[in-house]
């Protein structure tokens, strides 16, 4: 059984099983986002008390800060029991295209040059992070969420806020992609 689990699974059952997920969810009138816990979170610190957004009833997004604490547990899990010890697999052309913007490929998910502690000495990568982080909390507050709660909750509810969301996250990783990224690295 745990060879099972530790092999690669087609895309498929994750498709299929975000799909039960949505239609529980629908079920019972939930809907999901994982950039609400961040509110859910300053509210039970107590910035409701000093902030009129964080001032909410958070005891109604207790299963939302349970799946957080789920993903987390389940990563962590994930990553230190049931990991493939072989190399990502990644195309010739997707690591040439890594070199040319200065980031090796040594076989794991997260390049070093971004995501290791060494990495934090030098200020543009601490830069880098630190805006990213910034736009990111922006982008998922003004969009009135993030990429998982528009594109797998807001879709599948026929949102059609969610929908522009989703084709402006599409458009901003391209831009991101092919005219940012090129000039940082």
């Amino acid at each position: 059984m745990l060879e099972l689990i530790k092999q690669p699974w087609p895309w498929y059952f994750s498709g299929f099983m975000i799909v039960v997920i949505m239609l529980l969810l629908v079920f019972w009138g939930k809907s999901f986002g994982f950039s609400s816990n961040l509110r859910t979170i300053c509210t039970i610190a107590g910035a409701g008390k000093k902030v009129k957004f964080f001032d909410f009833d958070w005891k109604a997004q207790r299963w939302n800060l349970l799946f957080l604490v789920g993903a987390i547990i389940g990563g962590f899990i994930s990553s230190h029991y049931l990991s493939d010890p072989e190399d990502l697999k990644l195309s010739a052309a997707t690591i040439s295209d890594l070199q040319k913007i200065g980031i090796s490929f040594k076989g794991g998910i997260n390049p070093d040059e971004l995501f290791s502690i060494a990495s934090l000495k030098e200020p543009k990568v601490i830069l880098i992070l630190l805006f990213g982080g910034i736009l990111v909390g922006f982008g998922s507050r003004y969009a009135g969420g993030c990429t998982s709660g528009h594109a797998i909750s807001g879709l599948s509810n026929l949102q059609l806020p969610s929908l522009i969301a989703v084709i402006g996250f599409f458009i901003g990783g391209l831009i991101m992609t092919f005219l940012i990224m090129p000039y940082l690295f």
